[in-house]
């Protein structure tokens, strides 16, 4: 059997090349990414391919790994389009592709076999013969159905040839629907969620009606806010790290294709550390502990659960819970360039104005308080404040901040 205590992949989602570069520098050894079609994050940002192609070179640059999503449910109609689209990523090069499909399987072995095919969690991929199916197809990783516990985990490693890989999320939205099979968006609005444009109908509030009172909602009260049956917490396992490995988790996956840079920065940085303290010694990483969660409660989220990774959730371990989500800082920017004369360059996010105490997000784990001394825009203008998200400016900060760092307020 394998030692269980490697060194796991940490992959991280850029929603964009601008995220994608975040990642990198904020600690990811692998990005998953999604081109204009045939993903299921429609409605994210996305990779034009010009950007796709930028974002895979820098990622190589700096020894990272991209992956490709291509997970939808395919049609007919869909083939054509995907059979251009792994012929335009042969070029590429990026170093894996997500598929659920077994008919956009076999168009990538035979496209473009050089490329590692890994098999989507949407395939629901729950037992070893699973996992040795796929390989004799070709497949080089599984990504485990989210319904699995770290047992059956533990089970399917001991299974599987050691050449084969799991990858499971640890940390991110928990969807409602087996292995995120839903039917509701596209029964409500005609938006098919296996074709990447899901309506997130879950996060939607909800009455009863009873059958002999036509037309009389009923609200199902779980808090003053009223009632959201189908909404879960997000997942998070910073606190549960040697249990991951133990089980032999081959890569740690963040949920995230639509997020800001300063989620992901905040994510990232945080389970790199995690983990690499955890693989330096148990009692490092636990003495870290309140650091993590301190970092990880900075990012917006709903509440915190462990998913099914400890059994099914029992009454007191409820996933589901308000959509209210809890907000500890607001992103600014990304610094994209600093000047010889010290000012950072910067595309402004959200409003900060002259004189606000402000944080620099460092990769090394940093979080320095700046003043904003200076605004300018790109004329040279001085500006008291910077309201229009987007804006280029240039911003002169007490404290020195490099490329790449996230300037963030704290709420």
């Amino acid at each position: 059997m394998r030692e269980h205590r490697k060194k796991p992949e940490l992959l991280i989602p850029a929603s964009s090349l601008e995220v994608l570069k975040t990642a990198v520098a904020f600690g990811a050894d692998a990005v998953y990414i999604g081109g204009e079609a045939f993903g299921l994050r429609a409605k994210a940002k996305n990779f034009s391919p010009e950007d796709m192609r930028k974002g895979i070179a820098f990622a190589h640059e700096h020894g990272v790994r991209v992956h490709v999503t291509a997970n939808i449910l395919a049609h007919d109609r869909d083939l054509e389009g995907i059979r251009a689209y792994f012929e335009e990523l042969r070029e590429m090069k990026p170093d894996a592709l997500i598929i659920a499909d077994p008919g956009v399987f076999m168009l990538a072995k035979e496209i473009c076999p050089e490329i590692e095919r890994h098999i989507s969690t949407q395939a629901n991929n729950t037992n070893y013969m699973t996992w040795k199916f796929w390989q004799q197809q070709g497949a080089k990783r599984v990504v485990s159905a989210r319904e699995l516990s770290l047992e059956e985990l533990k089970e399917i490693r001991a299974q599987i040839p050691e050449d084969m890989e799991i990858e499971t999320f640890v940390h991110g939205a928990m969807c409602i629907s087996y292995s995120g099979r839903c039917l509701l968006s596209n029964y409500f609005t005609g938006r098919d969620a296996n074709q990447g444009a899901c309506t997130h109908p879950c996060r939607w509030k909800y009455a009863v009606m009873e059958e002999s009172r036509p037309g009389e909602y009923l609200p199902v009260y779980e808090n003053e806010r009223g009632t959201f049956i189908f909404n879960s917490k997000d997942l998070c396992m910073i606190e549960h790290i040697p249990e991951l490995l133990e089980a032999g988790i081959d890569s740690f996956k963040i949920e995230g294709r639509m997020k800001t840079a300063l989620y992901v920065a905040t994510v990232a940085r945080t389970y790199r550390k995690a983990i690499d303290d955890c693989l330096e010694s148990e009692e490092l990483y636990r003495s870290h502990m309140d650091w993590y969660r301190e970092q990880i409660a900075a990012c917006t989220y709903r509440e915190f659960t462990t998913g099914f990774f400890y059994g099914r959730p029992d009454e007191s371990g409820q996933i589901y819970d308000s959509n209210t989500y809890q907000k500890g800082y607001t992103y600014l920017g990304i610094v994209n360039a600093v000047e010889p004369d010290g000012f950072v360059c910067t595309e402004q996010r959200n409003k900060f104005s002259v004189g606000e105490i402000i944080e620099i997000m460092k990769p090394d784990g940093r979080n320095p308080e700046a003043v904003v001394e200076e605004i300018r825009n790109e004329e040279g203008e001085l500006m008291e404040s910077a309201p229009h998200p987007q804006q280029k400016l240039r911003v002169k900060l007490s404290v020195p901040a490099e490329k790449y760092d996230i300037l963030r307020r704290k709420e």
